[in-house]
C-alpha cells in the first residue's frame, strides 16, 4: 500500500515546464537561476518540470499583495509564458519583469528594467518592429529543429 504525502509549497512558486525531447532543460534551469539571482528570498521555490510535446511554459503561483490581513489569502496561479502561444522563448529581462509585476510591482530591476515604468507608452510605438524581429526568430528556430536520439523529430516540437 502506498501513501501520498504533499509537501508544503513555498510561495511565490515559479514552475518551468520544459520539453525533454527538445532538450530545453538547460534553458529552463538558466531562467530559474536568473530569477533566483534577481529576486533572492522573494521567491519561495523554482520547480523544473520535465515534459514532452514541445512544451515550454512558465507559471507563477503567488498570494496577491492586495489580500487583506483579516482574510485567508487564496493563492493565484498565472501563466506567464507559453512558447507555443508566444511563438518563442522569453528574453530574460521580460521574464523578470513579468514575475516582478505580480510579486513586487514597485520593485526596480535596475539596468534590465531601463524605462520599465514607461514601457507601456513605448510598447505601442515599437510593436511593429518587435513583430518583425519575432518573425525572424521563429524562422531561425524552425531551421534548428532538434532531433531525438533515434533521429526522429517530435511533431509537437516543430
Amino acid at each position: 500500500m502506498t501513501s501520498t504525502q504533499t509537501a508544503p509549497v513555498a510561495l511565490p512558486r515559479v514552475a518551468i515546464t520544459y520539453c525533454t525531447q527538445c532538450r530545453w532543460m538547460l534553458r529552463a534551469a538558466y531562467f530559474g537561476q536568473e530569477l533566483l539571482s534577481t529576486f533572492g528570498n522573494q521567491i519561495g521555490e523554482i520547480a523544473l518540470i520535465p515534459a514532452t510535446g514541445g512544451l515550454f511554459t512558465v507559471e507563477l503561483t503567488y498570494v496577491p499583495s492586495e489580500a487583506t490581513e483579516g482574510q485567508d489569502a487564496q493563492p493565484k496561479k498565472v501563466l506567464l509564458w507559453d512558447r507555443k502561444a508566444e511563438s518563442g522563448f522569453p528574453e530574460t529581462k521580460v521574464l523578470k519583469q513579468l514575475v516582478r509585476d505580480h510579486i513586487d510591482p514597485s520593485r526596480d530591476l535596475g539596468h534590465s528594467d531601463k524605462h520599465g515604468k514607461k514601457k507601456d507608452e513605448k510598447m505601442e510605438a515599437g510593436s511593429e518592429a518587435k513583430s518583425e524581429v519575432k518573425a525572424s526568430t521563429v524562422t531561425s528556430e524552425a531551421a534548428a529543429v532538434k532531433r531525438n536520439p533515434d533521429g526522429t523529430i517530435c511533431e509537437d516540437c516543430r
